[in-house]
């Protein structure tokens, strides 16, 4: 039988073996759903009102039972008050214990702001579970798949809007299960990605043991209960990572190998800051109006464990791993970062060198507790004062990343810190490097001091090609932070531009003023130039128009040119054993600075060569007068040895900051540098291969010859490029705002790869696009879900062994047991279709619709053809008799069957006569 119910209160029942309904009742509220149970005989309706009414089959014109499980019961005893809708009921029987009633909906009406939930009656006990989300659908899992047996449910699925949850049934406080799938990705925007494919394979393992420590309490005991599907991994034996930032200022590391994808380890960045109180933290609102934590910019060392994290509030944090719990202080320095253009007067290089003595740029460890981080009353200045407050305390860190060095940009004569547009860490040097619009800082995080704080423009000393005029001073400083301050979270997600006091949209919109002039002076150079990690401004056309008028101005004196990029930014940075100088004969360390106008400086690092002193001897930056040139804003650097061969920056091998086994003993940094060969016969011992947005070109070092360039695009500009390792070669992988996926050879830069794959009609597509090595890469298609992509042809002959099975086979559940009572009391035997039986279709004869008769021309060939025809169905006759004959012996079989359950009937029948004749009628 199939039961319905309608909204109007009319039950329905349907004899699907008759097609028509065999009875009907009816009930003055709306009906929602019904569910059987008692084998059949009885069946549950949920209402409109939140009711739950019984109903027996026999006698179907009036319910027997009805319950409002939510309704408060009143005094004098009139109906329970109505609730809201319990929208669906599920009704399953244990063996041994009460059944379940699982619905959704249903509460009272006076709590409003209650969220949704279910309910699990079990006996007398009701027990409410809040869900997060709304409620779509649940499923009752039970061990049988028959409503007339005992069904033992042992957990329901939930399915919410943005959730999927699984509830354990068999244990008293309903705990859930922990998912062992990604749904949660979404559970803070993410605002940016990172890609690790062929990384070393113990950090998996290291990652899963540590993030199993901090995940919730609470959980089911039981393995995840739904089953079905397999994965295929397929030839590949890499491991990947994923890391994804997000708006909480939490970063998650993924397992992605092959096609899974499984949660690692969960950071929460915003743990290093103070709360902010109500009515505090006013330097903040003015800068980012809601999620000061956003994750920006994010750069990972695998070999070192290093990781450091810029963040939408002007500071970076580096972090250290570690397999020991600690609880210490956590180091900070504040670093003044500004760069003022328009006083500039041309200064003598007697009196104002670009690069100070390095023992006056060694400030001693700062904390931000005390009058530092007290903002200024209303009306004054705002002056060295960070956005956030770190915390001064000491502070219990679990084992995993652990804070070691926080680094903030402060406020500078009323302005904001602009935001970080680049960052680079090597952990062979112990220095970390960032810069902004206004300039470049470089920290050293073993000796937590400040190595350099300095404007763009001061970097190229006496090599600047520009020759920048004089400028008078503003009339007026306040007014950059009272018209503009860092509105970055709309250049993360356009979803929460709601969220953002300005938009970013809003200020593109500005007349062409000297306020606006300032205002896209001010801008973060994501928005102008596409940097290599950050956002784009939503309307791309408008930028690219900007960006070509730019770009087609010419690069000399011309005052209108640099008045109006005259906030040079730093967009890629690079750390490298390399030549700094034209002719040099050996490599050094070395940072390679690029901007937003295509320069590219090279900086050299004078570090000491004991690893005894690293810790007490300063490191000493200076300007080695190198300034190579590109056509755009300068996206990534890489280094190839003379054979061609992806050189990798140096790095310290990992070891535990707080390990017990050591002691006290003096542990020696083991350092790993890949240097090229310096013989003499060779000449150029190395290449450099640097990429912009709109061309890539490729050094020979230490000559700086230019061997190789390409321009990659004329009417559009690249989002992100790298250089990735592809069937043990080298090229340089490009993503363009016009939708094209391209790469190029190393070092040669010959085209091999020009694919239309997806145009940037988003802005999440553009912030989140980034590559990887073995020809993947990936970006955000949702907000909720990660798109992977490849350009190798290998990974693309192996993706059909490496996508999994939906469904597998298992085996058929057995069929219901008949008794033996049920099959003697119960009723009439198996039933069998006389047309099966004796129909016409079983004697041989064909359906009309097999055949057309369609008439012949005659002849000989006619006579043929009409004789093959005759045999034909003289043979299907014969198969059609011998069918027959086979139905008919079964027949017979069923028949005598029939008959020994009739004597068998009649024999029991017998047996309860003589049992029954001399008994009196009282004695029954």
């Amino acid at each position: 039988q199939l039961l319905i119910g309608y909204e109007n209160g009319t039950i329905v029942f349907w004899d699907l073996r008759s097609k028509r309904a065999d009875l009907r009742a009816y009930y003055d509220e709306a009906i929602h759903s019904v569910a059987w149970h008692h084998e059949g005989k009885q069946f549950m309706c949920s209402h409109s009102d939140g009711s739950l009414t019984l109903w027996n089959l026999k006698s179907p014109n009036r319910p027997f039972q009805t319950t409002i499980p939510h309704g408060k019961v009143q005094r004098d005893g009139k109906k329970p008050e109505s609730c809201k809708p319990i929208l669906k009921v599920e009704y399953k029987t244990c063996k041994n214990s009460e059944p379940f009633v699982v619905f959704s909906g249903g509460l009272s009406y006076d709590k409003p702001c209650r969220r949704p939930s279910l309910t699990i009656m079990h006996g007398k006990a009701i027990t409410v579970l809040e869900m997060d989300h709304p409620i779509v659908d649940f499923l009752t899992l039970c061990e049988t798949p028959y409503p007339n047996e005992f069904q033992e449910p042992y957990a329901v699925v939930v399915l919410l809007e943005k959730d999927l949850i699984v509830v354990d049934l068999t244990q008293t406080n309903f705990p859930i299960f922990e998912n062992p799938y990604p749904i949660d990705i979404h559970e803070s925007p993410v605002t940016c990605t990172e890609y690790f494919a062929d990384c070393p394979p113990d950090l998996i393992p290291v990652l899963y043991s540590v993030g199993a420590k901090h995940k919730k309490q609470g959980y089911s005991n039981k393995e995840w209960p739904i089953s079905g599907g397999a994965w295929n991994l397929g030839a590949q034996t890499y491991p990947e990572i994923i890391i994804t930032g997000h708006a909480d200022g939490s970063v998650k590391f993924w397992d992605a190998s092959a096609i899974t994808l499984q949660m690692l380890y969960k950071l929460k960045t915003s743990k290093v800051f103070e709360k902010q109180k109500v009515g505090e933290g006013k330097a903040t609102a003015e800068i980012v109006e809601e999620d000061p934590f956003a994750v920006q910019m994010m750069y990972w060392c695998p070999e070192s464990r290093i990781f450091c994290v810029a963040g939408v509030s002007a500071y970076v944090i580096v972090y250290r791993f570690s397999k020991h719990e600690v609880n210490t202080e956590i180091a900070s320095l504040e670093v003044r970062l500004q760069c003022e253009v328009e006083d500039i007067i041309t200064p003598e290089p007697e009196t104002n060198p670009p690069f100070p003595d390095a023992s006056s740029q060694l400030p001693s460890l700062k904390s931000l507790s005390g009058s530092t981080n007290t903002v200024a009353g209303e009306g004054t200045m705002k002056d060295s004062i960070p956005c956030l407050s770190v915390k001064a305390r000491p502070v219990r860190m679990p084992p995993g990343y652990q804070a070691d060095l926080v680094i903030q940009l402060v406020w500078v004569d009323g302005e904001p810190p602009q935001q970080i547009t680049s960052l680079a860490v090597n952990s062979a040097y112990g220095l970390v490097a960032f810069g902004n619009c206004n300039g470049l800082a470089v920290v050293d995080f073993m000796q937590k001091t400040v190595l350099l704080s300095m404007g763009t423009l001061d970097l190229y000393g006496s090599s600047d090609p520009y020759q920048r005029q004089p400028r008078s001073p503003r009339k007026s400083r306040q007014f950059a932070a009272d018209n503009f301050c860092m509105r970055g979270l709309s250049n993360f997600y356009p979803d929460l531009t709601k969220r953002i006091r300005t938009s970013y949209q809003s200020l593109t919109e500005l007349s062409d003023s000297p306020v606006s002039l300032e205002l896209e002076r001010c801008k973060s150079p994501t928005s102008v130039k596409g940097s290599r990690k950050l956002s784009l401004p939503t309307d791309l056309k408008t930028d690219l128009e900007n960006r070509e008028n730019s770009f087609s101005r010419s690069r000399s004196s011309s005052v209108s040119s640099i008045d109006r990029d005259s906030k040079e930014a730093i967009t890629a940075l690079f750390f490298m054993e390399s030549f700094a100088r034209k002719n040099d004969s050996a490599v050094s360390s070395c940072l390679w600075v690029g901007t937003g106008l295509g320069m590219v400086i090279i900086l050299s690092l004078n570090l000491p060569t004991s690893d005894n002193l690293r810790q007490s001897e300063p490191v000493m930056v200076s300007p080695s007068g190198t300034v190579l040139t590109l056509k755009g804003a300068v996206l990534t650097f890489a280094c190839l040895d003379c054979m061609g061969t992806l050189t990798h920056q140096p790095y310290e091998v990992w070891r535990d900051p707080h390990s017990a086994d050591d002691g006290d003993k003096t542990r020696k940094r083991k350092l790993v540098m890949h240097s090229p060969s310096s013989s003499q016969d060779m000449g150029d011992h190395q290449f450099a291969v640097i990429c912009s947005e709109k061309q890539a070109k490729v050094f020979s070092l230490p000559s700086q010859t230019c061997l190789y360039v390409h321009n990659i695009t004329e009417t559009s500009f690249l989002l992100r490029a790298d250089v990735v390792t592809l069937c043990n070669s080298v090229c340089l992988a490009c993503f363009c705002a016009n939708g094209h996926i391209m790469t190029l050879s190393l070092p040669s830069l010959r085209p091999l790869l020009d694919m239309n794959y997806l145009p940037v009609t988003d802005m999440r597509i553009a912030r989140t696009f980034c590559f990887t090595n073995e020809g993947q890469a990936l970006y955000l298609s949702s907000p909720t879900e990660i798109q992977r992509l490849t350009y190798s042809q290998e990974m693309c002959d192996n993706l059909q062994d490496m996508l999994g099975d939906l469904f597998t086979p298992v085996e058929t559940p057995e069929a219901q047991n008949r008794g033996f009572l049920k099959g003697l009391f119960g009723g009439s035997g198996q039933a069998f279709d006389r047309e099966e039986l004796f129909g016409e279709a079983t004697a041989g004869k064909a359906s009309r619709s097999l055949a057309q008769h369609i008439p012949g021309s005659g002849g000989i060939e006619g006579v043929r053809g009409a004789a093959g025809g005759v045999i034909g169905d003289l043979t299907r006759a014969r198969i059609a008799l011998d069918e027959r004959g086979q139905k008919l012996g079964e027949l017979d079989e069923r028949t005598a069957s029939m008959m020994a359950s009739a004597e068998a009937f009649s024999k029991h029948a017998h047996e309860v006569m003589l049992k029954y004749k001399d008994k009196k009628w009282y004695q029954f």
